[in-house]
């Protein structure tokens, strides 16, 4: 059965690189992809590193079930370098967010972002 999804891409360090790698991984898992432009944005919250963001949001389709869509991202991320040591940096190589699977929204506090707002109006 093939689901509809949108997945979040955002990178504060190698952006650019980041984004154009993340890309590649998701076209071995996603089918029918679109992707928004890309939009840089201010870090948000306490974090002591100020590099901005580099964000994107792709929608697609996939056969994969949301649990093993959700653990083929982390798994890209830990690939990308993504761990709790950089985490607590504010260092963010690569982070992948299932937004919406099926008709179910997910991570909805992103779906209030403004940058989330003005990229999805391009799906």
């Amino acid at each position: 059965m093939s689901h509809k999804v949108v997945i979040s891409l955002a990178s504060n360090r190698f952006q650019v690189k980041n984004l154009f790698r993340a890309r590649r991984c998701l076209e071995e898992i996603l089918s029918d992809l679109h992707y928004t432009g890309e939009l840089w944005t201010e870090p948000m919250g306490k974090s002591s590193r100020r590099d901005a963001y580099l964000n994107q949001l792709v929608s697609g389709t996939t056969e994969l079930s949301e649990d093993e869509l959700n653990a083929r991202l982390k798994q890209m991320e830990n690939s990308f370098g993504r761990n709790d040591q950089k985490r607590l940096l504010g260092i963010v190589p690569i982070d992948l967010d299932i937004l919406l699977f099926d008709d179910g929204k997910r991570h909805l506090r992103d779906w209030e972002r403004p940058y989330v707002k003005e990229l999805v109006g391009e799906l």
